[in-house]
């Protein structure tokens, strides 16, 4: 079973405290949404688990190890999308997509990649470079990556944002198999997601 633990995490920002004490534990097939309101610390928390951000004090753990001392192993784990979509204007969808995958190390054929791009709804734009996609549809490059990644860790801050509600849905759906898989997520969201049932965890509030 893989587990995804943060002990006693806190972060100042100058003489401002983000958050302080926050703690939890998800395991394989659940998930937590991070709640809190706006400048609460809940990207932070994000980048805390995702190693990118230096935390004041507490600990990340996978498996029950501390992620430096798995440092390698956990990066393999773990996907992480911060609340931009993380696309580059000049490439194509299919460009943007097939980058994203190859950053993670993931291989997907030609093929993996076309079906992606068409049950996200980008099938007939998959050639078209990002700058001419709406917001949403920039969004859904993601949602194809999410597809073919087979990474068992999510992090993801606020991924529903600018998707419509059949985008929503589909993510959801995504979720729920990512779940059924052995996986686990962490979100940032203030969505209330129809997937698997998750328990809240509230910071700043």
């Amino acid at each position: 079973m893989t587990t995804l633990e943060g002990r006693g995490l806190a972060v100042s920002r100058g003489v401002v405290k983000l958050f302080r004490d926050v703690s939890f534990r998800i395991a394989s097939g659940e998930w937590v949404a991070l709640r809190g309101p706006n400048g609460s610390g809940k990207t932070t928390l994000l980048r805390c688990v995702a190693g990118l951000t230096r935390m004041d004090a507490g600990e990340v753990l996978f498996d029950g190890e501390p992620v430096t001392a798995s440092s390698e192993r956990y990066r393999d784990s773990l996907l992480y999308s911060g609340h931009l979509p993380g696309v580059k204007d000049d490439l194509s969808a299919a460009e943007n997509l097939r980058g994203l995958l190859a950053l993670r190390g993931v291989a997907a054929d030609a093929e993996a990649e076309r079906a992606a791009l068409e049950q996200v709804g980008l099938g007939k734009r998959r050639n078209l470079p990002a700058r001419r996609l709406s917001a949403g549809q920039r969004r859904r490059i993601g949602l194809a990556r999410l597809m073919l990644d087979p990474t068992p860790v999510w992090a993801l801050d606020e991924p529903l944002t600018a998707l419509d509600d059949e985008g929503q849905a589909l993510f959801c759906r995504l979720l729920s198999q990512h779940l059924d898989r052995g996986g686990l997520a962490l979100l940032a969201t203030h969505h209330d997601l129809q997937s698997a049932p998750s328990r809240v965890l509230r910071i700043g509030s």
